[in-house]
């Protein structure tokens, strides 16, 4: 599967691999247009690759694609690469910006208003990883496809 649509998404599929990906220019209309990217991808991989996306995985996967985005756009001015991969039962979201700052979760605060991305983040993720790159850095996140009351998936422990 190829689709190309300028810079806004690019989904393919190659030996194998199920995935999609998108360069922004980093600014705030990019946020919906990723999440639109996130819904598209997995609801294409349940319809033509018969994989299973539960409802949750589908929300969740839009909320951490909308957390990390939005923090791109908002402590690293310029261009942001969104990437989606099958990987076992899961979707690694993975967003690159070119601030080389890694983010770091703020302290607990129920009293904090926003600044919660990250904490969201990491609570309905599998796995996170966050790496620098040669230039900026990259954030990933693991989250599974199917629900699982046993909480297992494959590759849980690395994105």
């Amino acid at each position: 599967m190829e689709q190309a649509a300028g810079d806004e998404g690019r989904k393919a599929q190659r030996g194998g691999e199920l995935s999609a990906s998108a360069a922004y220019d980093g600014d705030a209309s990019c946020i919906g247009d990723a999440r639109h990217l996130a819904r598209s991808f997995l609801t294409e991989v349940r319809a033509v690759h018969g994989l299973p996306v539960s409802e949750r995985a589908l929300g969740m996967t839009q909320l951490v694609v909308s957390e990390l985005v939005t923090n791109a756009v908002k402590y690293a001015p310029g261009p942001v690469v969104l990437d989606l991969r099958i990987v076992g039962g899961a979707v690694r979201v993975s967003v690159w910006d070119g601030d080389p700052v890694l983010p770091d979760a703020a302290a607990t605060d129920p009293q904090r208003v926003g600044r919660h991305g990250l904490e969201i983040t990491l609570a309905v993720s599998q796995a996170y990883e966050v790496r620098r790159e040669p230039v900026g850095k990259r954030v990933t996140a693991l989250i599974a496809l199917a629900d699982d009351p046993g909480g297992s998936i494959a590759g849980r422990s690395a994105p």
